[in-house]
């Protein structure tokens, strides 16, 4: 990773480095931390918050909440630990797999735990040549690892989230339903008249509700890009531009 970039989120509230030609990130951690309903005085952790994307948007929007990050990879968790300083965020990166917590992180509860796994199996289609672009899209870890993991660091009436593909939903929902209640499941529609292709879903460690699928959110008007402007409806451009709260 030689290379960086530093990029503007939250029109520009929050700026990130990040590699140039490895996984970069976009609107997808945006809409993960925009999904958390994080109150002052609370925690979160990110499980694999690569450059911290996401924590720093959630500690940005709600000031007051202590944000953990845990990364795999030790580049991108260095360039974490970079934007959490730069930022001036109360975001503490560790740098491990959650597969073997570290102590700091095993120790601990959070009122919110929120997550990106990797879209893709590492057996399926064609790996990314750059590692930690590949190690980010296609990991090998299976998704009901990262529900376990989530659930016990997650206290108890505390919130989980994923952000996931929705080929994936049954392998999610599966392995939520044995750790988790209260699910909410929100659709992210790209375009009118054609289907989601992202989910965000959310349970609570011993909820009881039962489950909810919510209406879709639409994320860019028309069935088509207009030329020129930003593409995002109303509801997605206040998230993405101001760093609002989703509907969720």
């Amino acid at each position: 990773m030689t290379e960086l970039s530093c990029n503007d989120f939250l029109g520009g509230k929050v700026r990130v480095w990040q590699p140039v030609n490895g996984y970069r990130a976009g609107l997808d951690p945006v809409l993960l931390a925009a999904s958390v309903q994080a109150k002052p005085g609370q925690s979160a952790l990110e499980l694999g918050c690569g450059v911290g994307v996401a924590s720093l948007c959630l500690a940005w929007r709600v000031p007051g909440v202590a944000v953990t990050g845990l990364e795999l990879q030790p580049e991108y968790a260095d360039l974490a630990r970079r934007n959490a300083v730069e930022n001036g965020a109360d975001f503490t990166v560790h740098t491990g797999d959650l597969r073997a917590l570290p102590e700091a992180v095993r120790q601990r509860q959070f009122d919110h735990v929120l997550a990106n796994p990797p879209y893709f199996l590492r057996d399926a289609g064609t790996g990314a040549a750059d590692p930690g672009r590949d190690l980010a899209l296609g990991g090998d870890t299976p998704l009901a690892t990262w529900v376990e993991v989530a659930a016990k660091r997650c206290a108890p009436r505390g919130t989980v989230t994923f952000i996931q593909r929705v080929e994936r939903v049954p392998e999610l929902l599966s392995a939520m339903y044995t750790r988790l209640g209260s699910i909410e499941l929100l659709p992210l529609i790209p375009r009118e008249g054609r289907p989601p292709q992202l989910v965000l879903i959310r349970g609570r460690k011993n909820g009881r509700a039962p489950f909810r699928m919510l209406p879709g959110l639409l994320v860019h008007p028309g069935e088509n890009h207009r030329d020129g402007g930003e593409d995002y409806t109303p509801e997605l451009r206040a998230v993405q531009r101001d760093g609002a709260a989703l509907p969720f």
